[in-house]
């Protein structure tokens, strides 16, 4: 009797143990929860992704491909209950950062994840490094975890696909060097690719918007820090820079030393009018004062002149004067 009493107790401390204690769990400030009943996630209504703010990101095809419905998320906090038929999918929504060139599926692939090779539009082969900040979208959380089965893999194969597409068609924008601007050669698809960084980084982070409706991740940015060909290559396009650098300190020179000769020429054209102004203004004066004598008569003007006669000869040593 007291053994079938042991077995009793066990039993019951057993189903205390399992579906008393630990169907009390709790979700962390950085986390989020899911709960299924007899496998099937609990819904919001008939709620879909294609009509939530995510599935503008998508395409009319898309829309039907990745329409996923939309699932209760549980916040932080509990303690909450869950019964034995239930289970709960916690997910950490802490934004993590990844290395480009890391396969999820090949560690040892793209240099171990150090180096991703892509090839550009005049055929060069470059390597890529840079990060990606990301983090679960704890608005798709369905897509994240029951839509695809390693999610990181699809957004990091989607990631690059659209990286080395843009690559490969890259050509620098019209208009985008300034004018002047020759300090480094243009045309070059390394060139115009480092010149521009900071549009590819930005092209990048338009084209994987939609990864949080695809595949429930967030893609909050794209930091390509670097674009190295080759080592021959690499050693070509610095002799190309260098001599084009040259040429353009030449022509800057050529063109400085050309502007000061014509802002001289200015001023010298503005002291010799200013010259000419001077020389020139007392003579109108004069003319004007004699036009004046001349209408208060004939008289006026002729004692202007005797006076001028006078004051001259106050001033003469001698004075030669006709006989008349």
């Amino acid at each position: 009797m007291g053994f079938l009493l042991g077995i009793l107790a066990g039993l019951i401390a057993w189903f205390f143990l399992r579906y008393a204690v630990l169907a009390i769990y709790t979700v962390e400030q950085n986390e989020r929860a899911v709960k299924t009943v007899m496998g099937r996630a609990e819904r919001v209504g008939n709620a879909m992704t294609a009509d939530s703010p995510l599935g503008e990101a998508l395409s009319e095809d898309h829309k039907r491909r990745y329409n996923y419905p939309q699932v209760r998320v549980i916040q932080p906090g509990g303690p909450y209950f869950k019964w034995p038929w239930e289970r709960v999918y916690k997910v950490s929504i802490a934004t993590q950062t990844i290395n480009m060139a890391h396969d999820p599926d090949e560690p040892q692939a793209n240099a171990g994840g150090t180096l991703l090779e892509a090839v550009t539009r005049d055929q060069l082969n470059t390597g890529l490094t840079g990060q990606i900040r990301y983090r679960v979208a704890d608005s798709n959380l369905y897509a994240y975890l029951f839509g695809v089965k390693r999610p990181i893999s699809h957004v990091m194969g989607y990631f690059v696909s659209v990286l080395r597409e843009r690559i490969a068609s890259f050509e620098a924008p019209q208009g985008a060097a300034r004018e002047g601007d020759m300090s480094v050669v243009t045309g070059v698809s390394i060139n115009d690719l480092r010149k521009n960084l900071r549009d590819l980084n930005e092209h990048m982070e338009r084209e994987c918007a939609a990864s949080a409706a695809r595949y429930g991740i967030v893609l909050d940015a794209s930091l390509i820090t670097g674009i190295d060909p080759p080592a021959e290559v690499e050693s070509a396009l610095a002799a190309i820079n260098t001599a084009h650098n040259q040429v353009y300190s030449d022509v800057s020179l050529a063109q400085a030393s050309a502007d000061q000769k014509i802002v001289q020429s200015r001023r010298a054209v503005e002291i010799e009018t200013l010259n000419a102004q001077a020389e020139v203004e007392p003579l109108t004066a004069l003319a004007e004062q004699l036009h004046t004598l001349r209408q208060n008569g004939p008289e006026t003007l002729a004692a202007y002149l005797r006076n001028v006669r006078l004051r001259l000869f106050t001033h003469a040593g001698q004075v030669v004067k006709e006989i008349e």
